[in-house]
């Protein structure tokens, strides 16, 4: 019997105890809140590496001789002066296409979410020379045993190649961006000319005779395109971009192309001037490293 109360209440003692840590309030460990990540910006310092192909947009070098008949009375020399100064006035073929290479900087600014806009500077060596001949013939009125030969050689290059540029573009997506540039364009410029003429069979005027004019400055001009741009791991972007730039056309003057017979009058003369033109198009691509491209986390208010 005694037995048997003592279970009872042993029983009814668990079940109390149980009912009131039921009724205890209950204490769970407050939320971890995690800082949100850094939120991606294209607001930074940059710099980079490009390479890429470069063609010109005029292909021609131009040269034009004024006759400057010496009238000197010589037979035959006014008709030879003409034939000479219309065969020195032509336009050659002239192509400067290569590759170029080198470096850029800028600063980018994104503003109204998807808008960036920047600045920058690059500079590019430039292998594009070019240089062409063309051999003719031109016969001189009245003496159709008296041909005048010619050699006319014409060269042009670029040098280097700079531009400091503006950019605007919109985000496609949070890493990609296209953009349009355009701004200054500046480079170092060379081109040449040089006319050799011999009158065949003419036994008074045995020697070839030459003229030779050229042209080296650093010009500025004008250039503008678009590109896009790709950030493919943190800090790190590729880029392909279209320029087309213009330093504008040179005129040079040669020296005089005057023949003298063997008496050392002179018997032609003239006055070749080229003229050409340094424009062109850029096809190229660039790796770029970007510095503080993540910028601070947003600020989360607490309560």
């Amino acid at each position: 019997m005694f037995r048997r109360t003592l279970l009872a209440s042993a029983g009814a003692l668990a079940l109390t105890g149980a009912a009131l840590a039921a009724d205890l309030p209950s204490r769970t460990p407050p939320p971890v809140y995690l800082p949100p990540p850094p939120v991606f910006t294209w607001t930074g310092l940059y710099i980079g590496l490009n390479a890429g192909y470069i063609w010109s947009n005029s292909n021609t070098v131009d040269t034009a001789t004024t006759n400057l008949d010496p009238g000197n009375g010589l037979g035959g020399e006014t008709a030879a002066n003409i034939a000479s100064a219309a065969l020195a006035t032509a336009s050659v073929p002239l192509r400067n296409d290569g590759f170029i290479g080198g470096g850029q900087i800028g600063y980018n600014f994104q503003f109204a979410n998807n808008f960036v806009a920047g600045l920058e500077a690059d500079f590019q060596g430039v292998a594009a020379n070019g240089s062409t001949t063309r051999f003719s013939q031109a016969p001189i009125a009245g003496f159709p045993t008296n041909p005048i030969d010619q050699i006319l050689s014409s060269s042009r290059r670029l040098d280097y190649l700079g531009t400091v540029r503006g950019r605007l573009g919109f985000t496609i997506t949070p890493t990609l961006l296209v953009y349009g540039t355009g701004g200054l364009a500046y480079g170092q410029t060379r081109a040449s000319t040089s006319i050799t003429q011999f009158i065949e069979n003419a036994a008074a005027l045995p020697n070839a005779y030459s003229s030779f004019g050229s042209f080296s400055n650093a010009r500025v001009g004008w250039t503008a395109g678009g590109g896009v741009e790709w950030l493919f791991l943190p800090n790190w972007s590729v880029k392909a971009e279209y320029l087309y730039y213009d330093l504008g056309s040179v005129t040079f003057g040669l020296s005089p192309l005057q023949n003298f017979n063997i008496a050392g009058v002179l018997f032609t003369n003239g006055a070749p001037v080229s003229r050409t033109s340094f424009r062109g198009n850029i096809v190229r691509a660039g790796l770029n490293y970007h510095f503080n491209l993540w910028g601070p986390a947003p600020v989360v208010a607490k309560y």
